[in-house]
This record gives structure tokens, sequence and C-alpha cells, in this order.
């Protein structure tokens, strides 16, 4: 799916203002875990909640949303929800060892009220990344988006002409991942309905994913393989050239995942959705870049430890920190590139299985052994599954969003659930390349459901 053109409107806002916990909290100093504190983590993540003017929820005091303000009651909920989520009120310090520690001062998190000239059904199906308009609806206030010594979270709720509303809101990715993002937001909302307390007590135990002692690395971890020096271009280095470049996302539905499903052997068809595109999607991008042959391409996807796997890892419900690993598989881009998709969707149901209990343990070890180093950044194609985040599920009183989710796919390829404009529900996946090889990366992707063998029955 091609981006269409993108709206203009303007936005009035207000100034920024500082949202402290409603109620006082302790100030105290709280380490973060060693996956936590890691380089790839050291940024801020962007999600984005796009709401009707709908007939108003029901809260539990006998309330509901048509008549209030949107802004005013999710500011409201937010100062209620840092009353138990109260570290996201503080700010980060760095210890030594480049250990990462929140201080809770309380001081709260960013907030900014605004209006904009332009009704909900202006946007089109521009509701999902890429989103061109972003700086628009979460303004970037100044001196806001360090990783020390910042606000740890930016919320801006902007006011529609039709009487929806747009949630926009950035994350210091230090202080939690996407499961433990969608737990606080799920907790405003919950606030926001009038609900007395979050159904979810947050809990912080970040204790649970440090280092043993002594540390050890018991696994091979090829997502953190050291960078040559003549590799060592910073963070924001891919295999591809970061000049004309172009943001797109596609959509597959029913019809679409069937026909990759067809496209890996019988024994592999039952893999999920998210492996079935992941292997597809980094064969035919790895075919739009051309490396050469003997080049090394790899794909890192997230892995979530809650998963119940990971029970011996004794992370309790309600725990919103980060609790991901990087599952890798490689290949030469040759091998790749020349063998049916069923080689790499192999590779991927491989390098999944090889996460497990102890491979997480290795990975916070490793940390600490090797001063909590960046993911291998060139030649790397990273996927994250956003589709059960919970993100999609907030409701502050109007009911649940028709998009929430991810704000934007540059870093990593979200997938996520989407309905279009005709109706039909499926997985959109944002990608991030140069115009030429978006290009013949379409070409790719459209070559490989199109020759796709006969039908057989699929589903998302």
């Amino acid at each position: 799916m091609a981006a269409p053109s993108p709206p203009t409107f303007t936005v009035r806002r207000q100034e920024p203002v500082l949202v402290p916990p409603s109620e006082p909290t302790p100030h105290e100093f709280k380490r973060l875990s060693d996956i936590d504190d890691q380089d790839g983590l050291r940024t801020h993540i962007p999600v984005i909640q796009f709401y009707r003017n709908s007939v108003p929820s029901i809260s539990t005091t006998g309330t509901g949303g048509g008549h209030r303000d949107p802004a005013k009651v999710i500011r409201e909920a937010l100062g209620r929800a840092l009353v138990s989520y109260y570290p996201l009120a503080g700010r980060l310090r760095e210890a030594p060892g480049r250990k990462l520690v929140v201080e809770c001062t309380g001081e709260g998190v960013l907030f900014v009220e605004a209006d904009a000239d332009i009704s909900l059904e202006q946007f089109g199906e521009a509701l999902h990344p890429p989103l061109p308009f972003l700086g628009e609806l979460l303004h970037d206030v100044p001196g806001s988006g360090g990783i020390l010594h910042c606000p740890l979270v930016l919320m801006q709720v902007t006011r529609l002409l039709c009487g929806g509303f747009v949630v926009a809101l950035r994350l210091n990715h230090t202080m939690a991942d996407g499961a433990g993002l969608g737990q606080f937001m799920n907790a405003v909302g919950e606030l926001a309905r009038g609900a007395a307390a979050p159904s979810v007590s947050p809990v912080w135990a970040r204790e649970l994913l440090e280092a043993r002692i002594p540390p050890r690395i018991t696994c091979v971890h090829r997502e953190y393989d050291p960078v040559p020096p003549s590799d060592a271009r910073g963070p924001a280095t891919t295999i591809v050239p970061l000049d004309d470049m172009v943001h797109r996302s596609f959509f597959f539905g029913r019809a679409d995942v069937a026909a990759l499903r067809r496209c890996v052997p019988p024994h592999l068809r039952d893999r999920s959705t998210f492996d079935i595109l992941t292997a597809c999607l980094w064969r035919c991008r790895t075919i739009a870049i051309s490396p050469g042959d003997e080049e090394e391409v790899r794909v890192l996807f997230i892995v979530n430890a809650r998963a119940k796997r990971f029970a011996g890892l004794g992370l309790p419900a309600g725990y919103y920190g980060n609790a991901i690993a990087y599952a890798t598989a490689i290949s030469t881009a040759g091998e790749l590139c020349a063998r049916p998709v069923g080689y790499a969707l192999e590779l991927v149901k491989e390098a999944k299985s090889m996460v497990t209990e102890e491979y997480m343990r290795s990975v916070v070890d490793l940390m600490v052994l090797r001063g909590r180093p960046h993911y291998k950044v060139r030649g790397s194609y990273l996927v994250s599954d956003a589709t059960r985040s919970g993100l999609e599920l907030v409701d502050y009183g109007w009911g649940k969003p028709l998009y929430g989710g991810p704000a934007w796919g540059r870093v990593a390829s979200f997938h996520f659930r989407f309905r279009n404009s005709k109706g039909e529900e499926g997985v959109v996946v944002p990608h991030y390349l140069p115009r030429t090889t978006m290009d013949k990366f379409a070409m790719e992707l459209q070559k490989l459901i199109e020759e796709a063998p006969p039908t057989m029955r699929s589903s998302l």
C-alpha cells in the first residue's frame, strides 16, 4: 500500500505542562534491569491512537465520555496512573558502568493539549505509519528528547473538528517495552472511565533481569556480533544508504497471507502469520537491496519473555519493564535470494527456538560483561509483532481506537492489525528504504504473491 498524499492541517498547541502523580509518591532510586539499559533501547518510541467522537462508554461512576473534554479527562487519569507508575514521573541518571537508575523525583511527565482544524474522516486511511504529519500530533518539546535528566514520557492530546481526538505519546524505551507501555496506557484508560484503580497492578521487580553473580555467557548471541571498525558508522546505519529514503506500508489481507503461506513447504504452513510474513519480507527485501552474494544478512525479531515457556524467569503479572530478546536468523545474501522462501522460514523457526530461559539469562550477563552493546545494525532487518501490544484496546471513555500502535516504522518494521476502507482486516507492515530499492521490493513482493501455488485454505 503506497502512502497517500498527507492531509494538510494546522495545530494550535497550548504550552506544555508537567503532570505529576496526583498523590505523594516515594523519592527513591530504582535500578533498571540489565535488559532495560542496553544501547539498543536507549531511544524514544512514539505511539499514536485515533478516536472517533463515538457514543460514550459508561464509566463505573455512571458518567460517559461524550460530554467531556478528552484532554482534561486523560490528563487527570494520567496523574492518577502515575501514583502507581511513579517511576515514570522521575528522571534517569547514569551510575558507574553505564548503569541506568531512575530517580523517582515525582516531577511528572510532559503533557501537551492541542486542537487541529481537521476531522478524522479527512485523514482517510492515513491512520497508521507512515505518518508524515506526526510532528504536528506529537510536538517535540525543546529539551525533552534526551535519555538522561529528561521527562520519560511526552503525551499530546489533540482535539479534532469532528469531536474525535488523537492521543500521541513518546516513551523512553529503557523504562518499558511495548507490552509494558500497553499495560500503562490501559491503566490510564481504566482510570479515565472511572475505575478506582488499575485492574493490573504494576510491578517493578527489575532485579529479576539483572546479571548473575558471577555473570556468564552460556549461549551464542549473533545479534550482538562485534562490529568491525570499517562498519562502525553508528546505530542508525543500515545495509543501505540513508539518502532519498521513503517510508511505505504494505497491507496483507487474508488472501495475501494465504498466498504467501502457499509459498512454503507443507510442514511449515502452520507457522504463525508473523513468521510467514517475516520470512517472505526478509527475502524480498534482500533481493531488492542486492548485496554481494557472500555478504551476511540477518533478520532480528523480538521475542517476548512473558510467554509461558519463560515461566522460570519468574516475571510476575504486571511487570512492565523490557522483557525482550532479539532472535536472529542469518544467511549469506546469495543463498537467501537463490533458495525458496521455505529456507528463510526454516531459519526464522530455528532462531525463535533458540531463545529459551537460559538464552535470556545469558543475554543479561552479556550486557554486563560487554558494556551493554547495541545489537548489530549493519546488514540487519529488525521486525516486531505489535498486533497484541494492548495499545489497540485502550478506551479512555470513547471506545477503542480506530488505530492504536507504533507511530513510525523506520528503525523496526512493526506488524500491526488494521481494517482498511473496504472493511477488510489484515496486517500492515511499514518499511523504510531508498526509493529505488522500495520500488524493487514492492515488485518482488507482488511477484511472490502472484506466483503462489494454487489456492488452499488459510487464515490470518
